[in-house]
């Protein structure tokens, strides 16, 4: 397990074009974590991959409010900003567990900071600077993930 794909992303357009990839391949429950310092194109792959799936409006970043809901025709997308998390123990307080069925798929920003109360992550992707673009690092951790991460090859 564990299969990895790297691949250079010379701008937001090719990130949001690689985020519609993924997200043709993204069957609900699925479980993806974003990380990367700030600005590096965390939201941008969210935003990608949510409007890929059909969502016509704007996609912001939920920094404020921790996580954006996003209703579709037969799945929930919730889009999850931990960076403002005081305390982990925050999400067991709005009620974590209930974003995770088996009809959503969670995208999940700065996840180390929601350690322990987070379910594991069928795809972990990092995000980190290179020249001018971002350099992607996609890593499957689940069956579900191993061959998501196999499409995108």
């Amino acid at each position: 397990m564990n299969q990895t794909i790297k691949h250079f992303l010379a701008d937001e357009k090719a990130t949001q074009a690689w985020a519609a990839r993924l997200a043709k391949q993204a069957k609900a429950p699925l479980v993806i974590f974003l990380n990367g310092p700030l600005g590096a194109g965390k939201t941008a792959i969210s935003r990608g991959f949510i409007q890929a799936l059909g969502h016509t409006g704007a996609v912001k970043s939920p920094t404020y409010t921790l996580v954006e809901p996003y209703e579709l025709a037969d799945i929930a997308i919730y889009h999850f900003d931990l960076y403002r998390l005081a305390d982990p123990e925050e999400l067991e307080f709005m009620g974590i567990r209930d974003y995770f069925s088996e009809h959503s798929i969670s995208l999940v920003e700065w996840p180390e900071r929601g350690d322990g109360w987070l379910p594991k992550a069928d795809i972990v992707i990092n995000l980190d600077y290179e020249n001018e673009g971002r350099q992607l690092e996609c890593i499957a951790q689940t069956p579900v993930g191993e061959h998501i991460v196999a499409q995108l090859k």
